[in-house]
């Protein structure tokens, strides 16, 4: 319920923030650059520029809707949280003989699951339900209970009272669910604040005997040299494939066959081939990004236009030549979407890679924490190693800018 709250949230959020900023820009003055002088763009990727505010306005969402479902303070609006307080309900139990009695069952619901002070020592039963939990409640005798609230109840219904549902078990024990609400508990989504709370106190402190930038780094170098590794095999294997017909026979089965396979299904090879220190995990990481390269180069050269080659041979180009000043600088742009896609890749599967008998990275950080449930810290390594993956790939972007400036415009 919680799940589809959020999302219904997060597509009405999108709608109307995209019809306030097209309200807002109505009427301003177009941007003066090359793609502002095309006269037609739809269709053409290279006349799509990613929309600053939008960018903006989706990551102040995303934080007001974690900051609204895991009742942050640092937000302004809340959706309903746990019920947390005092209610009751009564119920109507028949003894051995028949005989029809009324009862009532005071219920506390707080954080601790504790009952307050004198709270014993009325007639009612008493009971401490512990927020967001289930409590069943043990009526005095022998009495069987026929209904709760004037509402007839038989082992496995449940009976809606205030402020939660009193359920009977198939042995016909009564058990009180108070409301949870649409927020989160923080075993499942941690708030805003304890992330941050948890970052600066693993920043001072350390954890698991290193220092959050050593676990950083030692995941980012892993990444960078299987990418690398990959990168400077896969690229020449892409181009030998589009190139020659031999190379394409030979690899193209190999590459078609490994490209499906996840990276997390070679980790049991991986182990017993390469063993289980660096070495293992660097080549999880090669073999992640290498066909993912290989498939870039290949599809780059496909993608020339053969006007062109036929222009450079006209003009007495040879092979080389060809390769060099047509081929090459022609499927550049596919080759940066390769790697922008493998580098993701790379990132994604560093947690796997560390899984095994790595003493420091941000996987390894994750994977200890979530095994005693710590999912701040789980949240925490995940955020960091979003925010440096989107680093590396802005740095990708603004290289490809800056080496392939004819993108789009051939």
């Amino acid at each position: 319920m919680t799940g589809i709250a959020i999302l219904l949230v997060y597509v009405l959020a999108f709608v109307l923030a995209a019809a306030a900023a097209g309200l807002l820009r109505r009427g301003r003055a177009r941007r003066a650059d090359f793609s502002s002088l095309k006269t037609v763009t739809f269709g053409d990727e290279s006349a799509i520029r990613p929309d600053r505010l939008a960018s903006i306005a989706s990551v102040v969402v995303i934080f007001l809707l974690w900051g609204a479902f895991t009742g942050s303070k640092l937000v302004p609006l809340h959706v309903s949280g746990p019920f947390a307080g005092e209610t009751s309900f009564t119920y109507q139990s028949e003894g051995t003989g028949g005989q029809l009695s009324d009862g009532r069952v005071r219920i506390t619901v707080g954080p601790d699951g504790t009952l307050p002070a004198g709270a014993e020592t009325s007639d009612d039963v008493a009971v401490a339900v512990q927020s967001g939990r289930n409590k069943l409640i043990q009526l005095p005798g022998d009495a069987r209970v026929v209904s709760v609230n004037g509402t007839e109840i038989a082992p496995g219904g449940a009976v809606p009272v205030e402020d939660g549902t009193v359920s009977m078990t198939s042995k016909g024990t009564l058990s009180f669910a108070a409301e949870r609400g649409l927020q989160m508990e923080p075993i499942w989504l941690p708030s805003p604040e304890a992330v941050v709370g948890r970052f600066i106190e693993i920043m001072a402190n350390g954890y698991q005997n290193y220092s959050l930038w050593e676990h950083i780094g030692a995941s980012l170098l892993r990444v960078l040299a299987g990418f690398t590794l990959g990168a400077l095999v896969g690229i020449p294997l892409g181009y030998a494939m589009g190139l020659s017909g031999w190379f394409r026979g030979w690899f193209d089965p190999i590459v078609e066959f490994m490209r499906p396979v996840p990276p997390l299904a070679l980790i049991p090879l991986v182990i017993i081939w390469f063993g289980i220190w660096e070495t293992g995990k660097v080549v999880l990481l090669f073999l992640a990004a290498l066909w993912v390269m290989a498939i870039a180069a290949r599809a780059g050269v496909s993608g020339v236009r053969i006007s062109k080659i036929h222009a450079a041979y006209s003009l007495g180009a040879s092979k080389w030549q060809i390769l060099r000043h047509v081929i090459v600088p022609n499927s550049l742009p596919e080759i940066f979407t390769g790697a922008r896609v493998a580098m993701g890749v790379c990132w994604g599967t560093v947690v796997a890679a560390e899984l095994v008998a790595a003493q420091m990275g941000a996987g390894m950080m994750i994977i200890a924490a979530a095994k005693f449930q710590l999912t701040d810290i789980v949240m925490m390594g995940i955020i960091l190693i979003g925010l440096i993956g989107f680093g590396i790939d802005l740095l990708m972007r603004q290289a490809e800018t800056r080496l392939v400036p004819w993108k789009g415009r051939s």
